[in-house]
C-alpha cells in the first residue's frame, strides 16, 4: 500500500465541512450553558481607582461576575510571564478585560456589564516603538523586573525582550568596505481574520475544568489556563471541536480562562464567543515592526558584513509568540545569504496597544521584505543586476547560516533556476500606460521542531486508530497527511485509518499546529507507534499462521506468508486473536527533534536557536502598476518549494495557493489601523482582505529534497509560502515604478506618493 504516499487523497473531514454539518467551536454549547460577556477597557492606559460590581451581581439572570480578584495568576506565552486574565489595578490597552459576567441571556449579561461602576485615573500612554525605549518614557510595566522568564535575556523598562546574534569582526569590516548601504523599512499589523472567531465553553465538575475550544495548541492552552487560574495543568481538560481557521491566532489562550472562572463561580457551564469587533480589537495580530539594515559590500557585490536593528511591537503583554520568537529575525536575515560578519539585534517592545501574537510566518515576512528591498538598493549602488547579486551571495549546500548551522541540503540555487524557467510571459491588462516590473526572491525557512506523542491501536475490525492531540486547522495535515503515513505503514486503505479529535485527557503531548510541524512531528510519532504495533501484529499472525515472522508480509489489510498467496489472516482476525492471547494490540510513539550543531556562543536571549528541517524556496512575480491610480495588479506568480517528500501533493499546492494570497494581503492591502491605541478596523468591511479577484495565476513546482529525520523524508510546507510574498511583490513594484518602496502595504496612495516623489526629484 505504499501507493498511499504521494497520492492526492480527499480530506477525511471535507464532506462535513462542505455540507455544513461540522460542529465548529462557535457552534458548540452545553445544556444549561450561561452566556458570558466581557467589560473591556476603553482607554489605553489608566489606573483603576474604583471597581464596584455589586449592582451587576444583583441583576436578574446574573449567575457570576468575575474580576482580577478571581484569577490572580501571572502567565505569558512560554518566555515571559507578564499577563493576567483581568486588569489588575492598571489598564494597559484598549480592550483589556476588566470584568466578566455570566447570565441566563446575552441581554442580561450586557445589562449587568452596564451596571458595573468603574472609576479611572488616566496615565500617559506609550505607542511609538522608539519613544517607548527612551529613558524618560513612562513604563508600561513598572514591575518588569519581578516577572518570571524561561531563559535569561536583556530586558529593561519597556524593552520586554532582546535577542541578538553576532559573528565575526563587524566593525573592522565596515571600516574597510568598498561601499556601505543603509535603509529603514516599516510594516503594519496584520490580522489573522479567521472565519470563526475565538470561542470557548467551560464547565467545572469534580474539581476539574473541562473546556471545549477551537485551539491550534491544546496543551499550551491547558498550561496557560492553569497558570492564570493558579491550578495544576492536570486540573484542566481541553477538548477541540472542528476549527474554523487559525493562522497562528489560535495558539494561545484567549477566552478560555474567562469561561473557566465564570463556570466555577456560577456552578453551570459558560459559553463565550467573541464578536467580530472584539476579534479585531483584542485577538492578537501579527506585530507591527521597524527593520533598520546597514550592509558592507565589496566592489563585486559580495556581502561582507551586515548590521540590523529590528523593533517589534509586543503590545501590552507577552501573551503571544512575539517574545518567544524574538530570535527569528536574526535567523531569517542570516539564513538565506552568506553573511560572514553580522550583528543582529531584535528588540520586542511594550506599548499601550493590544498584545500581538503569532501569524503564519511569525516574525519573518517583514524581515524578508526589508532584506530583499535592501539588496535591490545595494544592486543599484553597484550598478549590478538584481538577480546576479542574489545568486552571488545565496547560501549553497555545505555553507553555514549566521548561527553557524551548516545547511548540507540547501537547494536555493535550484529553486532560483526553477522559477526562472517557470517565469514565462505574462498577459498584460491592455493599459498602454501601465508600468511593469518583475522580481525573484529566495528564502530559507524553518519547520517547527516541537515534540509530539501519539498512541496507535489495532481495532477489533482491523482498522487503525490514532489518538493524538494534533489539531486539524485546515491544512489537511491531520485529515490526510497523518492518515496516509499510517495507512502506508500498515498496508491498509486510507479510509481504514481513524484519527481521534484532540483531547488532552486522552492523547499525549503535542506541540501544536504551528510552524508547519504537524506532518513532521505527529507523523514521526505516529510512525514510531505504528512500527511497534506492526511488530505486535506480526507476532500474533505468526502464531496463527504457524510461520516465522521473517516470512510474513503485511499488505491489503491482511498478513500473509511470502510466496504462499493462499495463507493469510486478516487484521480483524489478528486483533480478535490477540484479545485473548497477548492482549489488545496498541503502542505509544514519540518524536523529539534531533540536535543540530550550531554556534550557541553567538546568540543571547534566543529561544529559537536554529532551523530544524530547513526548507528552501524561490518566488517569482510580475506586476503591473497603473501610474494614474497607483493600483498594483499581479500578472503572474511562480513558486518553487522544497517539501522534503510530498505526502499529498494536492494538499501542499493548496497550502501554497493560500499562503501566496495571504502574503498578497500583507503586501498590498492589509493594515490593522490603530489611533491612540484604538483599533479602527472593527470588522471586515474596512479591513481589506484579498479576494479571489485579487489572486493571480500561481504556477507551482514542488522540489523533493528528502529530510532524513522527517517521516518518509517530509518537511514542513504550510507556513513558508507566505513569508517571501511581500518581498517579491515589493521588489517587482519598485522595478515597475523605478523608485524604492520602504513600507507596507503598498496601497495605491503610497504607490502614487512614491511616483510623485520620483517625478519631483527628476525635475
Amino acid at each position: 500500500m505504499t501507493g498511499v504516499i504521494g497520492q492526492n487523497h480527499r480530506r477525511a473531514d471535507g464532506e462535513a465541512k462542505v455540507r455544513g454539518t461540522a460542529i465548529y467551536g462557535m457552534d458548540y454549547t452545553e445544556r444549561a450553558a450561561l452566556h458570558a460577556k466581557v467589560l473591556r477597557a476603553e482607554v489605553p492606559a489608566a489606573r483603576v481607582v474604583r471597581l464596584d460590581t455589586s449592582k451587576a451581581q444583583a441583576m436578574p439572570g446574573v449567575w457570576a461576575v468575575a474580576t482580577a480578584a478571581d484569577a490572580p495568576g501571572l502567565s505569558g506565552m512560554m518566555a515571559l510571564k507578564d499577563q493576567r486574565v483581568f486588569a489588575d489595578g492598571v489598564i494597559r490597552y484598549i480592550g483589556e478585560p476588566i470584568a466578566a459576567v455570566a447570565a441566563e441571556t446575552p441581554r442580561q449579561a450586557r445589562a449587568a456589564l452596564a451596571a458595573i461602576e468603574l472609576e479611572l485615573e488616566p496615565l500617559e500612554p506609550v505607542f511609538d516603538l522608539d519613544e517607548a525605549l527612551r529613558p524618560e518614557t513612562r513604563l508600561v510595566h513598572p514591575d518588569w523586573e519581578s516577572y518570571q522568564t524561561m531563559v535569561p535575556a536583556p530586558r529593561e523598562g519597556n524593552l520586554a525582550w532582546q535577542a541578538s546574534t553576532e559573528r565575526g569582526d563587524v566593525d573592522a569590516v565596515f571600516a574597510t568596505a568598498a561601499i556601505v548601504v543603509e535603509d529603514e523599512f516599516r510594516s503594519p499589523r496584520q490580522h489573522q481574520c479567521s472565519i470563526e472567531p475565538h470561542a470557548a465553553v467551560a464547565r467545572y465538575e469534580q474539581g476539574r475544568y473541562i473546556v471545549h475550544t477551537p485551539t491550534q495548541f491544546p496543551f499550551l492552552v491547558r498550561g496557560r489556563v492553569a497558570e492564570l487560574l493558579g491550578v495544576r495543568p492536570s486540573e484542566i481538560r481541553i477538548v477541540v471541536p472542528t476549527i474554523g481557521g487559525g493562522f497562528g491566532g489560535k495558539l494561545d489562550s484567549m477566552l478560555e480562562p474567562l469561561a473557566c472562572v465564570l463556570a466555577r463561580k456560577a456552578g453551570r457551564p459558560v459559553r463565550i464567543v467573541n464578536t467580530r469587533a472584539e476579534e479585531m480589537a483584542t485577538a492578537a495580530p501579527r506585530e507591527n515592526a521597524v527593520v533598520r539594515l546597514r550592509t558592507a559590500v565589496s566592489e563585486d557585490g559580495e556581502i561582507l558584513a551586515q548590521e540590523a536593528e529590528v523593533l517589534s511591537d509586543n503590545g501590552a503583554n507577552s501573551s503571544g509568540e512575539t517574545v518567544a520568537c524574538a530570535n527569528i529575525p536574526p535567523l531569517v536575515l542570516g539564513g538565506t545569504y552568506r553573511i560572514p560578519n553580522a550583528r543582529y539585534v531584535s528588540k520586542v517592545i511594550y506599548t499601550n496597544t493590544p498584545p500581538t501574537a503569532a501569524f503564519r510566518g511569525v516574525n519573518g515576512p517583514y524581515c524578508v521584505f526589508a532584506q530583499e528591498m535592501h539588496l535591490d538598493h545595494i544592486a543599484r549602488e553597484l550598478g549590478m543586476d538584481r538577480r546576479e547579486i542574489r545568486r552571488r551571495n545565496v547560501l549553497k549546500a555545505g555553507e553555514a547560516m549566521v548561527n553557524g548551522q551548516v545547511l548540507d541540503d540547501a537547494v536555493l540555487t535550484d529553486a532560483l533556476d526553477t522559477v526562472e524557467r517557470m517565469s514565462g510571459e505574462a498577459t498584460p491588462s491592455g493599459n498602454p500606460k501601465a508600468l511593469r516590473g518583475t522580481a525573484v526572491v529566495p528564502l530559507t525557512w524553518i519547520t517547527n521542531p516541537g515534540p509530539s506523542g501519539a498512541n496507535v491501536k489495532l481495532d477489533e475490525d482491523g482498522s487503525i486508530v490514532v489518538t493524538a492531540a494534533a489539531a486539524e486547522i485546515g491544512t489537511g495535515a491531520v485529515a490526510t497527511g497523518i492518515r496516509q503515513l499510517v495507512a502506508a505503514e500498515f498496508g491498509v486503505p486510507f479510509e481504514r485509518v481513524v484519527v481521534t479529535p484532540p483531547d488532552t485527557d486522552a492523547a499525549g503531548y503535542d506541540h501544536g499546529a504551528q510552524g508547519s510541524r504537524t506532518t513532521v512531528g505527529m507523523g514521526n510519532a505516529a510512525l514510531d507507534a505504528s512500527a511497534k504495533v506492526r511488530d505486535q501484529i506480526l507476532d500474533v499472525a505468526a502464531g496463527l499462521l504457524e510461520a516465522d515472522v521473517a516470512d510474513l508480509e503485511l499488505a491489503d489489510g491482511a498478513v500473509g506468508i511470502s510466496g504462499v498467496p493462499d495463507r493469510k489472516v486478516t487484521l480483524a482476525e489478528v486483533a480478535g486473536a490477540a484479545l485473548f492471547t497477548t492482549g489488545p494490540i496498541a503502542a505509544a510513539g514519540s518524536f523529539a527533534a534531533p540536535p543540530i550543531p550550531f554556534d550557541a556562543g553567538c546568540m543571547v536571549g534566543a529561544l529559537f536557536t536554529n532551523f530544524f528541517a530547513a526548507t528552501y524556496h524561490a518566488h517569482f512575480a510580475e506586476v503591473e502598476v497603473d501610474p494614474d491610480t497607483g493600483k498594483v495588479t499581479v500578472l503572474r506568480y511562480a513558486v518553487a518549494q522544497d517539501v522534503g517528500k510530498a505526502i499529498n501533493p494536492q494538499m501542499i499546492e493548496g497550502q501554497i495557493h493560500g499562503g501566496v494570497v495571504q502574503g498578497l494581503g500583507f503586501a498590498l492591502y492589509e493594515n490593522l489601523r490603530l489611533d491612540g491605541g484604538l483599533v479602527l478596523d472593527q470588522g471586515l468591511e474596512s479591513y481589506r482582505l484579498p479576494t479571489a479577484l485579487d489572486a493571480p495565476p500561481i504556477d507551482i513546482q514542488l522540489l523533493e529534497n528528502p529530510y532524513p529525520h522527517g517521516p518518509l523524508g517530509a518537511k514542513g510546507v504550510a507556513e513558508p509560502p507566505l513569508v517571501p510574498v511581500a518581498a517579491v511583490i515589493g521588489c517587482a513594484v519598485a522595478d515597475a515604478i523605478g523608485v524604492p518602496v520602504r513600507s507596507l502595504p503598498l496601497s495605491p496612495f503610497d504607490v502614487l506618493a512614491a511616483l510623485r516623489d520620483k517625478r519631483r526629484d527628476e525635475v
